[in-house]
């Protein structure tokens, strides 16, 4: 799959076209509009531009993934030309008039072509091509009719507001898709790699899983890779949207993207650039803008319908009064015009996908990252969540969380020896105590060390035989002892006697319980735990978080069948969960969330939704981010339709002049971008 970048292109319907015309020429495109992206699967560039230029000259297909300038300089400078104009028309106009008509049509004719040139040529190419009815043809149609009138003010003023309109909405436009890059898009352009011993500065695409590379304080980290030598603090604030730094050291795991705060590290790196985790998530971003909402489907069938009918009302406005009621011609043609401008669809289709487009930057910013407008819209819908337990309410690993012992040792020593034992493995498990006893006395000594997978260690420590495991181990070693047979323990023996029992239990994540609550404020009130893990320690969970309900033990298919009861009993679903176990489940639920830090790569690929830093909390986040986004639409949709329908009611009546009819059009174009881009400061 590969993406380009699209200069040139005017609007949704436009970007809707080109997408038809390149899948009619055999090409596997999808556009999305609001990012100015090409995606295509397997043509060459050259191939696609080629196709491309024949159907819309005025197109650029760029290899660049940049985006543009935020203020179209070239257009800003043709509309003040044209409003200078514009004003020396209208000065000299009562003195022209009558006397030297040929000069007055000049000065309003060049004012009315500075300002709408694009629009008359893109109209014009419309109609060769046989399509009639868009935005482009109505200020045409609308201010050609002005000048047959010699309504020449007016047809010059509705052009350049017009005009205007639009390089607001471009410059509205350019800067949510600036945010969304400059957000997003944090790949690096250059990696200081270790080569022979030395450090060279090489692009980061040079980069493959194996090269050793530096990273200083204040540089973002280029690629993922495992630290090799060092400590530092990592601002993670730009993937997370959180301001918090977490320390790391020899052996962590490190993102790109992420920002190192203080100490100088050497890392491995573990991928290339093209699968990092920036690349993937910038991934996501770029192909969930491409995915529309009902909302958005819906405005597109509507204007396809809409211009035609608005052309017709017009044309009958215009020639049957006339010849049924009598009357000047120009005085209803003149009517007819102003319904013209009154009735284009601008506000409706540029701030209906703006919406989603400023709400999925936004979650963006936070780091929540929608596959599509589709999901955003139905997240906010849902009725009940159903959460994955370990990795997603619970940390993913075991921690001790109680320490029995025979009363021979203290619970520090049984400690420093489980921990010198579990050094040297590199079991999950190990970690834990590692965690507890970061340092080892020295004059603790080791020897005869020997792992036996799925059992456990034995050793001699300081002489003293000891063994640290499960149940399984204690009978290989010949112990007898009555609770062998519990689940979530490690037991620690020393000279054949059981000394510590060490119980394992999966910790809940700081916020969960925050998160379920946030939740429950939001107004939804069934949240199932699916977990494969035992009743009883899915019960100890389900307790301390009160849950509406849980399912243990569950099986994939179990998992699956919990979800599909749910949506035949017409609920809309949600799934959260990180094991790769859980992407059927995810495919499933009408929403699927995925964490995307710790997830599998098969999950986060399966999800609508991944939760950049595996909060919990982001879940809640995200519905209150859909909830505002489908308001926000909504009410563009209403506003525009109820605008419109009061200005052109106004407009038959004869009770509403041009200018009137300018703020219809483009006055309520703006007010609608200026609503979809409050998203931004929610």
């Amino acid at each position: 799959m590969k993406n380009y970048r699209i200069e040139g292109l005017d609007c949704p319907k436009c970007a809707a076209k080109l997408e038809d015309q390149l899948k009619r020429s055999g090409v596997d495109a999808r556009i999305d509009f609001s990012s100015s992206t090409l995606i295509i699967d397997s043509q060459t560039f050259e191939e696609v531009e080629e196709i491309i230029h024949k159907h819309s000259p005025k197109i650029t297909l760029l290899q660049s993934s940049g985006v543009e300038q935020d203020l179209p300089v070239k257009e800003l400078m043709r509309l003040l030309f044209s409003g200078a104009l514009f004003f020396i028309a209208l000065v000299f106009s009562p003195f022209l008039h009558g006397n030297n008509e040929l000069l007055e049509y000049g000065l309003f004719v060049t004012a009315y072509l500075a300002a709408g040139g694009n629009t008359v040529l893109k109209a014009s190419r419309n109609l060769l091509k046989g399509d009639l009815f868009d935005e482009s043809f109505l200020m045409t149609i609308a201010t050609m009719g002005a000048f047959a009138i010699h309504e020449l003010p007016e047809a010059v003023a509705v052009m350049i507001f017009y005009s205007f309109g639009e390089l607001l909405e471009a410059i509205a436009l350019r800067k949510s898709r600036r945010s969304v890059k400059e957000l997003i898009d944090l790949r690096a352009e250059e990696v200081n790699q270790i080569i022979d011993g030395k450090l060279r500065t090489v692009p980061a695409g040079q980069i493959e899983p194996g090269d050793r590379y530096v990273v200083r304080p204040g540089e973002r980290i280029p690629i993922d890779g495992l630290i090799n030598s060092g400590s530092t603090w990592i601002d993670k604030s730009l993937l997370t949207g959180e301001s918090s730094h977490v320390p790391v050291e020899e052996g962590d795991e490190v993102l790109a993207g992420t920002i190192n705060k203080s100490g100088v590290i050497e890392i491995t790196a573990s991928t290339n650039l093209q699968k990092s985790y920036t690349s993937r998530m910038l991934e996501l971003v770029e192909e969930g803008t491409s995915r529309k909402s009902n909302k958005e489907r819906f405005i597109t069938r509507f204007s396809r319908l809409y211009t035609p009918i608005v052309v017709s009302i017009a044309t009958a406005i215009a020639v049957f009064p006339p010849l049924l009621f009598g009357g000047e011609l120009s005085d209803w043609v003149h009517k007819a015009l102003i319904l013209l401008v009154i009735s284009c669809p601008c506000a409706l289709v540029i701030s209906v996908p703006l919406s989603y487009f400023v709400g999925i930057g936004k979650a963006s910013k936070e780091g929540i990252l929608f596959k599509g407008s589709n999901y955003l819209e139905s997240l906010g819908k849902v009725d009940a969540i159903f959460i994955d337990k370990t990795g997603t309410l619970t940390r993913g690993k075991p921690e001790i969380s109680q320490i029995e012992t025979s009363g021979r040792y203290n619970k520090r020593e049984l400690l420093e020896y489980a921990t010198l034992m579990e050094s040297y493995s590199t079991h999950p498990v190990a970690s834990s105590f590692r965690e507890l006893i970061p340092e080892i006395p020295e004059e603790m000594k080791i020897s005869h060390l020997t792992e036996i997978a799925g059992k456990g260690i034995t050793a001699e420590i300081n002489g003293k035989k000891m063994g640290i495991g499960n149940s399984s181990l204690l009978r290989d070693i010949g112990i007898d002892y009555e609770e062998r047979g519990e689940s979530g323990k490690i037991f620690l023996s020393i000279d054949g006697r059981v000394e510590g029992v060490f119980t394992l239990s999966d910790v809940l994540k700081d916020d969960s319980a925050d998160a379920l609550f946030k939740l429950r404020e939001l107004g939804i009130h069934e949240i199932v735990m699916l977990t494969g893990d035992s009743q009883d320690n899915a019960a100890s969970i389900s307790a301390k978080l009160d849950l509406d309900s849980l399912i243990s033990e569950a099986t994939p298919e179990d998992k699956m069948k919990a979800v599909e009861s749910a949506i035949d009993s017409g609920k809309l679903t949600a799934f959260v969960g990180d094991g790769i176990n859980d992407a059927p489940v995810i495919a499933r639920a009408d929403v699927g969330i995925a964490m995307g830090a710790s997830g599998a790569d098969a999950t986060i690929e399966t999800a609508d939704v991944v939760l950049s830093n595996d909060s919990l909390s982001k879940v809640a986040r995200a519905i209150e981010i859909s909830r505002f986004t489908n308001t926000t639409a909504i009410q563009n949709i209403v506003m525009s339709i109820g605008i419109k329908i009061l200005f052109v009611t106004l407009g038959t009546l004869g009770l509403m002049n041009m200018w009137g009819a300018v703020f219809a059009d483009v006055g309520v174009t703006l007010l609608a971008v200026l609503n979809s881009l409050r998203l931004l400061g929610e």
